[in-house]
């Protein structure tokens, strides 16, 4: 997609700029630095008690007062900058959120995943996913005294696709967007060139008070892995079912990385090669002494089926790369069985592929081109008496009506494509996992 620059849509305002015309209302604070802290460190401790993971994150960022530059609040992963008027003026549930909300802009890594995107846009996308967070874990209470970006639309959305909504609402309908963020992001792009950057240790001429701290591109690197280590740390220590469903994903993503379709499908294919034990073929162990124990007798045939929908978004190359992975793992095998046909609101060109025409299987024709019923599938299984080991498609997961019957075996789906926004469509069984060429 190209950038918002490139198209130019209008976009107007900036998150500081609309955050103090918020703020002119407000009176100057007649609490201290200490008193103002106190309030923030109380707002900690209930985090600690009631939402545990994100009170644990948060003790890990150091207070900073920035009245002078940050019109409400920031953070760049070590510190936790705030403006002592808008702390003052916010009550104590109100400040939860402001907590919650600077620390998951670190967990997420919202400072150096915007790319070429729009700064602004990019920021307003972020909050749109922390707020939908923090109201969904009832993590305090909303801010009031500042408009701020939250829609149940963007549910268990990514910033990413958040982004390329706006994105789409700016270009198309040529909108001004005039919005504003609760809070001034930070960029910590790692791309940035170290020279003039001074760090932590040698930013003392004002220590933060009239600009953010400057870091090198190793001090960058460094926070942003602290950070990551010390959100598995939270996480494990919550518990799970304490997690917001996008933190969830995320934790779960760091400590269990997704294995790619090419790493998955050898892994399906050989759980299908199962063991058992039995005394037609005993153990020697034991049989001097004369006792005999049953051996380990392994299944040797491998019994899959693999279908290929072909109901018009799946090109050639797309589907010579699938077979070419299939051939591949199957090649370290002697004995195995390969259902392999292609289907739409029809099952099309169903071959068997076993150790002896295996040199064929590059050869197979994609046949098809309609619409996309799933259930074929299984009736075609079912007529033909086919009960595969594994049964492995791939599809751009839209089927006409069902998923088809999660009862009779084993199933993957490699789906690729993706609706709007780029999300791949999840089955409600078996094992999903998006297609990715590899380039």
């Amino acid at each position: 997609m190209d950038t918002l620059e490139a198209k130019q849509p209008k976009i107007s305002g900036t998150p500081s700029d609309t955050a103090h015309k918020a703020l002119e209302a407000i009176p100057e604070t007649t609490k201290t630095q200490k008193e103002i802290e106190d309030r923030l460190i109380a707002a900690r401790i209930s985090m600690l008690l009631h939402c545990p993971f994100y009170g644990n994150l948060a003790c890990r960022l150091d207070m900073k007062d920035a009245t002078d530059w940050c019109p409400t609040a920031a953070t760049d992963g070590k510190y936790f900058y705030y403006n002592r008027n808008f702390v003052d003026a916010l009550s104590n549930d109100e400040l939860v959120f402001l907590w919650g909300h600077e620390v998951e802009h670190c967990v997420y890594d919202h400072f150096s995943r915007r790319g070429d995107k729009n700064p602004l846009l990019w920021n307003i996308a972020n909050d749109y996913v922390v707020n939908m967070d923090l109201v969904e874990g009832n993590v305090g209470s909303q801010i009031k005294l500042v408009d701020i970006c939250f829609d149940y639309k963007y549910q268990r959305w990514t910033s990413e696709e958040v982004y390329d909504d706006l994105f789409k609402q700016a270009e198309e309908e040529g909108r001004i967007i005039e919005m504003s963020t609760l809070d001034v992001h930070l960029d910590m792009d790692e791309s940035e060139d170290d020279e003039g950057a001074q760090g932590a240790n040698g930013n003392v001429d004002d220590d933060g008070k009239s600009g953010p701290m400057q870091y090198t591109k190793e001090e960058k690197r460094q926070i942003k892995e602290q950070f990551k280590n010390a959100t598995m740390q939270a996480a494990k220590a919550a518990g799970n079912e304490k997690l917001p469903n996008g933190v969830k994903k995320l934790v779960d993503g760091l400590v269990n990385p997704q294995l790619t379709w090419r790493e998955l499908l050898p892994q399906q294919i050989q759980s299908v090669v199962r063991s058992d034990y039995s005394y037609q073929t005993p153990s020697r162990k034991g049989s001097d002494t004369g006792v005999w124990l049953p051996g380990l007798e392994r299944e040797q045939t491998i019994d899959i089926a693999m279908a290929m929908d072909t109901s018009g978004s799946m090109t050639d190359e797309m589907g010579r790369d699938i077979l070419s992975e299939v051939k591949g793992c199957m090649d370290q095998y002697s004995d195995f069985r390969i259902h392999l046909f292609c289907f739409d609101t029809a099952v099309h060109n169903p071959q068997v592929f076993t150790e002896h025409n295996m040199e064929e299987f590059m050869e197979y024709e994609l046949e098809g081109g309609g619409g996309t019923d799933f259930e074929v599938c299984w009736e075609y299984f079912k007529e033909e008496g086919i009960v595969p080991k594994k049964f492995i498609m791939f599809t751009d997961g839209y089927p006409w009506d069902s998923w088809g019957d999660e009862t009779y075996c084993d199933t993957m789906f490699i789906v690729h494509g993706g609706g709007y926004g780029g999300r791949v469509p999840e089955a409600p069984f078996g094992i999903t996992v998006p297609y990715e060429r590899n380039d």
